[in-house]
């Protein structure tokens, strides 16, 4: 998987993807970018690196040349029109999670299985720059040594994964069976997953639907994006429970299957991005500001049902749109009515 300088989790249910560095090469340098700072140049240039990140990672050999064997030495290199680089982040560094005492919205509990509310802004397992405050630290501690060790040392007892960035339901493996059977699951496409989303644009089909594979941007190896080769074959199901006006629209997402980022760049495909949303939105021009600045995506994972591992009893569990979301609902729902 590429490096991720913004931390936001590149991956999203079952879509474990082998991890590797990526080398990342930049756009080439503009005649009205002549002679710009480097560090200045890639951070406006790429997306999801800061300016102290590319100078870290000059001041580690990281940042090269295109076309020649020379690492760029200072971060006060002034680029030249026609040049481009080549970013090389560093091998991420494996690590034990450590155990913490961060509370947990637990759904249910048994010797088999845990099931959990993840709040918005929680990384599921350690990875490069989130090594703690993560929901594998807090099952550590909540779990102590009663978790699955399939998923590895960085990801003990995690089947699946949502993005930071989006709240709601994961089930949790406590031992290897359980992991076993619910990986099954996900990979037949029989759990079931719905996600409330708010996106932008009147969404015109009542019902719908949105295949495409998924795979790594072409232009921008930071995204996902519907490829016409390789990639994942990708399924999702909307609904549009609510519009309002044709500034926003409330939909809902059932997935038939579970790739990274799907449903975020499914919805982008077909012109209605979600609200919050720094990698795949568009916002309108005419949006107020406390949409144009809402601080996340906005989805919430809010239903999740499967057979329970050990005694194949269809297990449900739903919970309501988070207090952020509610405020926005309730905010476009004030704006619809003072047009009327």
């Amino acid at each position: 998987m590429a490096f991720d300088p913004k931390t936001d989790d590149l991956s999203d249910e079952a879509d474990f993807e082998e991890q590797q560095t990526q080398v990342v090469i930049s756009p080439v340098v503009d005649v009205a970018q002549n002679n710009m700072r480097i560090d200045k140049f890639l951070a406006t240039a790429l997306t999801g690196f800061s300016r102290n990140q590319i100078i870290r990672l000059i001041e580690s050999d990281g940042v090269k040349r295109a076309g020649t064997d020379a690492f760029v030495e200072e971060p006060d290199y002034r680029v030249k029109t026609g040049e481009s680089f080549l970013i090389i982040p560093p091998d991420a560094v494996p690590a034990e999670p450590e155990a913490e005492d961060i509370p947990l919205d637990i759904l249910y509990e048994d010797k088999d299985i845990l099931v959990v509310n993840k709040p918005a802004g929680m990384v599921v397992h350690p990875g490069a720059g989130n090594y703690t405050g993560t929901l594998v630290n807090a099952l550590l501690f909540h779990c102590k040594d009663s978790l699955s060790g399939i998923g590895g040392v960085k990801r003990p007892g995690i089947v699946h994964r949502i993005d930071k960035n989006t709240s709601g339901i994961l089930v949790v493996a406590k031992n290897d069976r359980a992991h076993v059977r619910l990986s099954e699951q996900f990979s037949k496409h029989t759990i079931e997953r719905i996600y409330q989303a708010f996106v932008w644009g009147y969404v015109q089909e009542k019902t719908g639907l949105i295949s495409g594979n998924i795979g790594r941007s072409a232009l921008n190896r930071q995204k996902m994006a519907i490829v016409k080769t390789g990639g994942k074959s990708a399924v999702t199901h909307y609904e549009r429970m609510e519009a309002y006006g044709t500034l926003a629209s409330h939909v809902q997402c059932i997935l038939e299957t579970g790739r990274t980022h799907q449903i975020r760049v499914h919805l982008s495909s077909v012109g209605h991005s979600l609200i919050g949303d720094e990698v795949y939105g568009v916002v309108p021009k005419q949006a107020p500001a406390y949409l144009r600045f809402f601080p996340r995506q906005a989805l919430h994972a809010g239903f999740l049902a499967f057979l329970h591992p050990a005694t194949n009893k269809r297990m449900a569990f739903e919970v309501p749109l988070p207090q952020d979301l509610a405020e926005l609902k309730a905010f476009l729902e004030k704006s619809v009515a003072s047009k009327e």
